[in-house]
């Protein structure tokens, strides 16, 4: 019998060893990276945006199983999502995560299977790096001067190596 903490683990490794959306977009609307000094974590977003609205998404980047996975999840999560709807979705998995009630008896969410890694509070920031990264660059987007939003060139990058 599979118990809800072993298919959280299985799910964690099959996004970990198979990553969705994984790579860089070319000519990305929006490039950023989000670094994790307390453990190495690293993980870079494209985003292609039109109209207020997440076209493609891809991430890459190196570290634990934890974040890399979350970084999977996320983007299946919030591709084809419009802007408000990805900030929803930021806030309710980091709510999520800082709530120390305990995770869900029934996986109903693929990134319910991370409510698991709240049992260990450094593994917490692992999971959150990802979402912190979108959120950080939705900002950037959303905050640029007067920058055209839908044009390719425009890209947003504290990345040295963004495409």
């Amino acid at each position: 019998m599979t118990t809800t903490e072993d298919l959280s683990r299985e799910i964690i490794l099959d996004h970990y060893q198979n990553p969705r959306n994984h790579g860089r977009l070319p000519d990305p609307t929006v490039a950023n990276r989000g670094h994790n000094p307390l453990c190495g974590d690293e993980v870079e977003l494209s985003l292609h945006i039109t109209d207020d609205h997440l076209d493609e998404i891809a991430f890459s980047g190196r570290g634990c199983s934890i974040s890399q996975a979350s970084a999977s999840m996320m983007t299946e999560k919030v591709r084809g999502q419009t802007l408000s709807e990805i900030r929803e979705a930021v806030q309710r998995f980091t709510q999520s995560m800082a709530n120390r009630s305990a995770a869900p008896a029934e996986l109903e969410d693929e990134l319910d299977a991370l409510q698991g890694v709240k049992r260990y509070p450094a593994r917490v920031k692992c999971a959150l790096l990802p979402w912190t990264t979108l959120r950080e660059s939705l900002d950037v987007y959303e905050h640029r001067d007067g920058a055209d939003h839908d044009r390719a060139d425009a890209v947003a990058s504290d990345c040295a190596d963004a495409p």
